[in-house]
């Protein structure tokens, strides 16, 4: 569980372009590898991560249906590409391009989950948030986290299908537009 007590500070923090943000987890979400990136701009050491659950550095303004369509994804043993926004130990905000993928055994079990993240270019945040600050509106209607996350998601859904894309080829676009993968 994410550390109740922080408080967003409003400040943002980034990384290099040159450097990516590394994490693996077990099936549930819970943090088995953080590489030196993860833990310096995330503000937390090595063992603080390992053996906690990804959502520690979770944003509480960040929209939930975002991570339900993640992991959604990941149990369809596919993998996403999103921008997310997450949270330091002491409060400050940094937004990651992330490609999450699941890892699977022999058997096409999934066993796990690897992600590389790399800081965005600011105009793709800008782009993306906005569809985030409805998803959030939406979301604030709505007592109950699950139908929140549904809810959200589903109207996210419709915003995009109104441009004629998918949150995945949403993503891309923008990719294409703001980023040079090959940094």
């Amino acid at each position: 569980m994410r550390q109740s007590t922080v408080t967003p500070t409003g400040r943002e923090v980034t990384f290099g372009a040159d450097e990516v943000i590394v994490s693996k987890t077990d099936p549930k979400g819970v943090i088995t590898y953080a590489n030196d990136v993860f833990c310096r701009v995330s503000g937390f050491r090595e063992d603080e991560l390992v053996g906690r659950p990804h959502n520690v550095i979770r944003h509480p303004d960040f929209p939930r249906g975002v991570f339900k369509l993640l992991w959604d994804t990941l149990e369809a043993k596919q993998e996403i590409f999103a921008y997310v926004k997450n949270m330091t130990k002491s409060g400050d905000t940094y937004w990651v391009l992330a490609h999450v993928t699941p890892s699977l055994d022999a058997a096409g079990r999934i066993v796990g989950h690897h992600s590389w993240r790399r800081c965005p270019e600011p105009a793709a945040v800008r782009e993306v948030d906005a569809v985030y600050d409805l998803m959030r509106a939406e979301e604030a209607r709505h007592r109950r986290t699950v139908e929140a996350a549904e809810a959200s998601l589903a109207l996210a859904g419709r915003v995009l299908a109104e441009r004629g894309v998918s949150y995945d080829e949403f993503v891309w676009d923008l990719i294409a537009r703001t980023t040079s993968l090959t940094r």
